[in-house]
């Protein structure tokens, strides 16, 4: 089987990039630049190599490097943004920092014949994100692409099959990236498509039954599609050496609760024991206003209850976790710089009585995750249910958390989902759910004056999670939403639509 590395300089995109490979069933293969050689490389037989983006400067002695003997291997390299400055510089060009040269976001792309940008309109929109640019091009390499203020927004030395591209082929708001990436892949790289998902549950039972062997497994269950597919896959695995802990900290979505006990131990068969830790949570949870802090907390109490849970089944060895791709690339692992951090990531304490920990998911992004969890037999209604944070409503509740704003943002977000829902847009818009900001508006109800809080609207349509668009849901539907929860929502005068798409912004709020 083909197999390509994404060679990893500390960005962003990285797991994306590697994402969108395995779209065209391609086996992209993750690497941090400082964890292989050369040597390696080339032991490895990859068929390409990608050098990704990141936040860096090539002449930053602090910033990822990497031996130029690289381009000497005879393998097809395609640089992203830093990793085509830093293709450029290892090639012997020159990069420089210009106010004037600095692009972020969308921008208009005109190129030339490139086998790169084939089948790519002449100007089509690209996604930029950078303030270096090359401005002297490397010894055997030409421009193939522009923009306004980036003179080489793409270049290539043909003969060598060394590419490099400014802008972010990966992402979405790129209009033809994924026909860039296909280009490199199979008409210069010549890789041959051979990976799919289909036998990934097979593969990961019988890994993961190899693994746990005689070991005693207790998880960390959200009720979440990531938490609720890697019960499934573990309890398929090992049986009953596999305990499920369900936590109910007092910040799930309505009648979350009896749903997952529903879900997955009546009709799965999974050993589940529910906590009801609310209070507990609550009292943690009290005065904080900081996301990151509330994150903190709400990852220590969970694995605090968990080894409670554990002292009372006796003997565990493993606590075994649903993480996926995004949750590690945005708590700032591999070298990325930290976006948030994740309950199951980065906020598990240091002092964490578990000698070792599990997670079957960790390298998949949320599509394949529901890709094994159809493989599974998992409930259809369970694998495509909204994606949920393990801190719940504490990521969606700006400023302090309280049982009375928890309830309250409980029934708007139940609104919301019903009404959206209702309108048949459930499986068109990828994830949805309501916000309590700690704003308050003056309003009018009656004969009198209120003074409530606000609730935002958000919903957004991905394929990645890495990044997303806002949904251009229907005025009708969002006057209808807006209408219902100020009605039937003691407490709320204001009900607002967020239009930002990720990035600038992050899918969740805090």
């Amino acid at each position: 089987m083909d197999k390509v590395l994404v060679l990893d300089f500390g960005g962003q995109y990285s797991q994306l990039i590697a994402r969108r490979i395995r779209q065209e069933h391609v086996y992209a293969e993750i690497r941090p630049s400082g964890r292989i050689t050369c040597d390696e490389i080339k032991e490895a037989g990859y068929k390409a190599i990608v050098f990704t983006g990141g936040p860096n400067s090539v002449y930053d002695p602090a910033s990822p490097r990497f031996d130029a003997a690289v381009l000497t291997l005879g393998i097809p390299i395609l640089g992203i943004c830093y990793g085509h400055q830093l293709l450029a510089y290892l090639a012997g060009g020159r990069i420089e920092a210009a106010e004037h040269s600095s692009e972020y976001g969308k921008t208009a792309l005109t190129h030339e014949l490139s086998l790169l940008l084939k089948r790519v309109p002449e100007r089509s929109s690209v996604w930029m994100s950078h303030t270096d640019a090359v401005t002297a091009l490397p010894p055997g390499f030409r421009a193939v692409a522009s923009t306004d203020r980036c003179p080489v927004a793409a270049m290539e030395d043909a003969k060598r099959k060394l590419y490099g591209v400014q802008f972010h082929p990966e992402v979405t708001h790129t209009a033809h990236g994924q026909q860039i990436l296909r280009n490199f892949l199979f008409r210069i790289a010549e890789a041959k498509p051979g990976w799919t998902m289909e036998d990934f549950a097979e593969r990961a039972v019988r890994e993961w039954r190899e693994k746990l062997n005689g070991k005693k497994v207790l998880l960390a269950l959200s009720g979440g599609v990531d938490s609720s597919v890697t019960a499934a896959l573990l309890h398929k695995a090992i049986g009953n050496d596999l305990t499920c802990v369900f936590v109910d900290h007092g910040l799930l979505r309505k009648d979350e609760g009896d749903l997952v006990m529903r879900a997955m131990k009546d009709e799965l068969g999974v050993n589940v024991i529910r906590v009801d830790a609310e209070e507990r949570f609550l009292e943690k949870l009290a005065g904080v206003t900081d996301p990151e802090t509330k994150r903190k907390i709400i990852g220590a109490e969970f694995v605090r209850v968990f080894e409670e849970e554990a002292g009372k089944l006796g003997r565990i060895d493993v606590l075994a976790q649903g993480t996926i791709y995004p949750d590690v690339i945005e708590s700032g692992k591999g070298d990325a710089a930290v976006i948030k951090s994740h309950h199951n990531v980065g906020g598990l304490p240091k002092d964490i009585g578990f000698t070792e920990i599990a997670e079957p998911l960790r390298l998949l992004f949320k599509d394949e995750v529901r890709a094994v969890g159809e493989e599974l037999g998992l409930p259809h209604g369970l694998v495509w249910r909204q994606p949920f944070p393990g801190p719940g409503l504490a990521v969606r509740i700006t400023g302090e958390i309280t049982k009375e704003k928890c309830d309250l943002l409980r029934e708007a977000d139940a609104i919301f989902r019903e009404e959206l829902e209702d309108a048949g847009f459930g499986e068109h818009v990828s994830q949805y759910f309501a916000v309590l900001a700690d704003v308050r508006s003056v309003g009018v109800m009656g004969d009198f004056r209120t003074y409530g809080l606000t609730v935002v609207l958000r919903a957004v349509t991905t394929d990645d999670f890495m990044t997303a668009e806002w949904s251009r849901l229907p005025l009708d539907l969002l006057e209808r939403v807006s209408n219902r929860i100020t009605n039937e929502v003691g407490g709320v005068s204001r009900v607002v639509y967020d239009i930002t798409s990720k990035p600038p912004a992050t899918v969740e709020w805090l």
